[in-house]
């Protein structure tokens, strides 16, 4: 097979001629590649890699008025949830053919704001986000130049939107009935700032599993905010507890990254965890099962999340006629381990 000249660059037609296949079929291979039989499509990306082509994708742009890439904006990139969306995402955007560029918000709207225009400019195709606040209809103007639209984590009563997101409340509600299960009536529940909504919904599910108890059964749920979501709150957490009078028996974390914190500030402070406290966090982090007691936790399909979204977001983008509007709620998993055994 020959190899690409210098005279110029190679064209689709060059690679058609080398593969034996027609210019369409390449297209489709650039563009649609799940359109492409498995074989024709490797000897497709075999002629591209030896002839060196390369798209010309700003004239593809051009042409088309957007380009083959999905914006993906996150709250906090450190955090292993957004993470795990994100690998979601672009794992199945790249089964597609699509790219991804990413912005970072990390939770200030005008950051966001900044990220959505640098998308707009790059003629992204469609976006994916995390919103930063509770007020969607701000997206309205991401719509309006022609962007589609997926939330992921944020649910909203709009039927002209697709979202996914996790029931957070059962997962509070999981998470405290585990803890009384395992005998526990003095709860607290440590959260980072009530005004992000999940935290809300995960303390609530914690309060209402409290409620169906009964009050006979004795139990009470002490609420401490936090002004963040990570491991140094989480030991401050456990230094303002560790400062009252009556020490909870179990404890709810917000997420895994809380939790991680305050087990640590726990041990130092002499505590024993599960026999004096237990304690459950929130998302499954991979360190959750590695750390010096492994924690317990509610899992959320990250992954999952990530690549429902980016296929809906695709078929939206891909058949804006016929594409329907839907909204998934998944439902999260209880993973017990040695910080709530029976105490």
């Amino acid at each position: 097979m020959t190899t690409g000249s210098t005279a110029g660059p190679v064209s689709i037609k060059e690679v058609a001629a080398q593969a034996g296949v027609s210019p369409g079929t390449v297209s489709n291979v650039l563009n649609r590649p799940h359109k492409v039989a498995a074989r024709t499509r490797s000897r497709v990306e075999q002629v591209i890699s030896e002839l060196g082509f390369v798209r010309h994708g700003s004239a593809s742009t051009l042409r088309a008025g957007h380009s083959r890439t999905i914006g993906l904006s996150l709250t906090d990139i450190s955090d292993p949830f957004c993470t795990g969306v994100a690998a979601g995402v672009e794992a199945t955007a790249s089964e597609r053919g699509y790219a991804v560029i990413l912005g970072n918000s990390a939770g200030d709207r005008a950051r966001e704001e900044r990220n959505l225009r640098v998308f707009a400019e790059q003629r992204v195709r469609g976006l994916i986000i995390t919103p930063s606040g509770d007020d969607p209809r701000r997206l309205d103007v991401v719509r309006e130049r022609g962007i589609h639209v997926v939330l992921v984590d944020h649910q909203v009563r709009r039927p002209d939107q697709c979202w996914v997101a996790v029931d957070d409340f059962s997962g509070g509600h999981m998470a405290a009935g585990h803890l009384m299960a395992a005998g526990a009536t003095r709860l607290a529940y440590v959260t980072g700032p009530l005004a992000i909504r999940r935290c809300r919904d995960r303390g609530r599910g914690a309060a209402h599993a409290i409620g169906a108890a009964g009050q006979d059964t004795g139990a009470a749920l002490q609420v401490v905010e936090v002004p963040a979501m990570n491991a140094a709150a989480g030991r401050q957490a456990a230094e303002t507890l560790l400062a009252g009078h009556d020490l909870p028996d179990a404890i709810f974390c917000a997420n895994d990254a809380l939790a991680l914190g305050l087990l640590r500030g726990l041990l130092g402070g002499g505590v024993r965890v599960p026999e004096d406290v237990a304690l459950i966090g929130h998302d499954d982090v991979d360190l959750s099962a590695a750390s010096a007691v492994s924690l317990s936790s509610i899992r959320r399909p990250t992954g999952r999340l990530g690549r429902v979204a980016t296929e809906l977001l695709i078929d939206e983008c891909e058949n804006p006629e016929t594409h329907a509007h839907r909204q998934i709620v998944f439902r999260p998993e209880l993973v017990p381990r040695g910080s709530t055994r029976a105490m």
